[in-house]
């Protein structure tokens, strides 16, 4: 490993909370080579930047881990630190986490900013904190054998206590002399044989603050002399504001001021009830521009035209056009709409500008970008702005935006009113607020062999592009194919198995506000491809499981993944009368997910009765972590599939809360088992490959039950 540096601590330290006397460390790693959204998973080799990782042994034993991933439920508030303290070899009890400040010292180790996203949480940080807890270690048993004047070497440790012979030290007594030792260039890793966490796993750390209400989420942060504040946005995409008149909502009791902003007119009150009922009382005129006229038909429609025409292309191999020309073709057409986000707590930002820079609390997952786009409409140097991580109450890529519009709007607010200020979205902001994942439409071709397997393929796909327009479009747009538009489609394992084949893309622009959602590309594309193969498999009369694993034969990772979901189910095996099973294969985010899906059909509307997924995600830290990770994306893709659908209509979203953009219920939880197929491959993500294969799988059920292909989302039944 590489010589341990501290270019910020002293400027961590000032920035930082306050910690008892004892031991922090800061170390340079490698980094893993630079991915688009690391959508192949953890690479082989580890990274060579050097993002800094930190933690802290207090004299009074415990072990503080600076977090500079956010927490927002997917549980790395305890999987790293279970990392740490592997190699650390403390009391697991004795260990605390806080979330790291915005520094560039937690820059991610594969985007060079802080952030958290792409399902790479835990694969981008493993190396750092292994190799923090055994520099930790190292440096706390140098310090015992120098008090005891021995060799290290003839010194142990166990859960926190350092031994020699009859002698025994606790970390706390030897953390500040530990503080004062040079940190070793060199450490020795645990064998895994050794491991007693890794891959065993422990509850979660943050379940009793949550279970308390002691965890501070953005929307329980209080400063002194705080102020809260709504927004009056555009009621359609790209409008502009031409006029407003604030007397009536200043009359309002509690409504202190009302100021515009770039994204509106907020409305600034003593409590959030008088800034909502301000807000309504407010008075705009808006210039609605161009997306007036906006509709989710329109849009398919264009959509289908542009389907029609030559697009650019994203994957080609023989002359799949050549070969559609003769021969019987099976076609069809797939389109999912919009969505939102909705996470269970709303987006808010808290703002306090001071003297020497400005304070931010909220639940973010971009800090890197946040802090920088703070301080330039503050007119500050970075490091002037001090981001606090909250716990975020959801995020699915919602709180990470490149345009940090929620914060950035947040800041203007604040300097407007000269104020501290929580700027609060209702749920109706945030279903109306955009930044949707994108409405996609695909069209599809395929010929079959006389065995029954495509002979050629050929998948165009329509829709918005994620990254134009951001800071990451010049290195993952390349010659017009946005890698999250086509990922899962253009690097499909099944086109492997098709000599001719070619994936087109279309990236229309539209005023509505798209972004990254749970799963990314994988979200549409999983659907469509799955569902065409389910297509093909009963078009050439054989059996869904039998078909994929003849396409999958030079995949082995897939197939093992495949058969034992398949297996766990009881594939093959009769159901309940009018029950009827459904499966679907896909790799995303480094990780592999094989999902069968048991429905029926009550009083016209699906129904979802069970679901075993099994999952390929390489060596697992936290077990339960990841069970609890599929079953979570297997709700959030149940949920856009069986209801989940942003539509527009004269440039307006219709839709604005619950009850008209639901989530699953639990009446309709079905029962999920999880099972893991750890194998020798890299490490992967977990927290969004349980999403892409569900829809698909649910699908392929209904298709098998009802004798219906239904190649839209949310699913309607006829």
């Amino acid at each position: 490993m590489n010589a341990v540096v501290d270019p910020s601590r002293r400027q961590f330290l000032k920035s930082s909370a306050t910690l008892a006397a004892g031991l922090t460390i800061a170390l340079a790693l490698p980094i893993a080579v630079r991915r688009a959204l690391a959508q192949e998973g953890a690479p082989a080799k580890p990274p060579a930047v050097d993002p800094n990782a930190f933690v802290h042994i207090g004299s009074d034993d415990s072990v503080t881990v600076l977090l500079k991933h956010s927490e927002m439920g997917q549980g790395v508030w305890t999987t790293l630190p279970l990392v740490l303290a592997e190699e650390l070899d403390c009391d697991w009890s004795h260990v605390r986490v806080e979330h790291a400040p915005a520094a560039p010292a937690y820059a991610h180790t594969a985007f060079g900013l802080q952030m958290t996203g792409g399902s790479t949480s835990t694969w981008e940080s493993y190396a750092q904190m292994r190799r923090a807890g055994a520099m930790a270690r190292a440096m706390l048993v140098a310090a015992a054998a120098q008090r005891w004047q021995v060799a290290p070497s003839e010194c142990r440790v166990d859960k926190g206590v350092i031994s020699h012979g009859e002698k025994r030290l606790r970390f706390g007594e030897v953390a500040e002399a530990a503080a004062r030792l040079p940190a070793p260039s060199e450490v020795t890793l645990k064998d895994a044989k050794a491991f007693g966490l890794i891959g065993k796993g422990a509850r979660r750390l943050d379940t009793p603050a949550k279970i308390s209400g002691r965890a501070e989420f953005g929307l329980d942060v209080k400063r002194p002399n705080q102020f809260i504040a709504t927004v009056a946005r555009a009621p359609v995409f790209g409008a502009k504001l031409k006029s407003f008149d604030a007397a009536k909502a200043k009359a309002v009791p509690g409504v202190v001021e009302v100021v515009q902003v770039p994204s509106g007119v907020a409305v600034i009150a003593r409590h959030t009830w008088a800034a909502i009922q301000g807000r309504e009382a407010l008075v705009t005129d808006w210039d609605l521009g161009p997306g007036a006229g906006l509709s989710s038909a329109q849009l398919l429609q264009d959509y289908r035209k542009l389907a029609a025409t030559p697009g650019a292309v994203a994957k080609s191999a023989g002359d799949a056009a050549s070969k559609l020309k003769g021969g019987a073709v099976v076609s069809a057409e797939y389109h999912v709409p919009f969505l939102a986000h909705a996470p269970m707590e709303p987006l808010n930002c808290t703002v306090e500008i001071g003297k020497d820079g400005c304070d931010i609390w909220t639940g973010t997952q971009f800090q890197g970008v946040d802090q920088m786009a703070a301080a330039q409409i503050l007119g500050l140097k970075p490091e002037q702005v001090r981001l606090h991580t909250t716990f975020l109450g959801g995020g699915f890529g919602r709180r990470a935006n490149p345009a940090s519009d929620f914060v950035a709007e947040a800041v203007h607010v604040a300097k407007a009113a000269g104020k501290t200020v929580k700027v609060v979205w209702t749920r109706e902001d945030d279903v109306h607020g955009g930044y949707y994942r994108p409405m996609w439409l695909s069209s599809l071709r395929a010929t079959l062999g006389k065995d029954g397997l495509p002979t050629a393929w050929h998948h165009t796909l329509v829709g918005q592009s994620i990254i134009a327009g951001t800071p990451f479009a010049a290195a993952m747009i390349k010659d017009g194919i946005d890698a999250t538009s086509v990922e899962g489609a253009a690097n499909s394992p099944y086109l492997d198995a098709i000599a001719d084949h070619r994936v087109e893309l279309h990236s229309p622009t539209s005023p509505v506000t798209v972004l990254w959602w749970r799963s990314v590309g994988h979200s549409h594309t999983a659907f469509v491809v799955e569902s065409f193969i389910d297509e093909l498999a009963r078009a050439a009369k054989q059996d869904p499981l039998a078909y994929r694993r003849a396409l999958l034969a030079k995949h082995p990772a897939h197939l093992a993944v495949l058969n034992l979901a398949a297996e766990k189910f009881g594939w093959g095996k009769p159901l309940p009368k009018g029950h009827a099973a459904g499966l679907a294969v896909h790799e995303s985010f480094g990780s592999i997910v094989a999902e069968v899906a048991e429905v029926s059909v009550k009083d016209g509307r699906p129904r979802v009765h069970r679901v075993v997924c099994a999952v390929d995600c390489g060596s697992v830290v936290n077990p339960d972590g990841v069970v609890a990770q599929m079953e979570s994306g297997i709700v959030y893709g149940l949920s856009a599939a069986l209801h989940g659908a942003i539509t527009l209509k004269d440039g307006r979203v219709e839709q604005s809360n619950f009850h008209d953009y639901p989530a699953l219920r639990l009446a309709d939880m079905p029962r999920v088992e999880v099972h893991l197929a750890p194998s020798g491959r890299a490490m992967g993500g977990a927290g969004e490959p349980g999403t892409p294969p569900i829809a698909p799988a649910v699908g392929n059920a209904l298709a098998a039950l009802t004798g219906q292909r239904l190649r839209s989302l949310p699913f309607r039944l006829a």
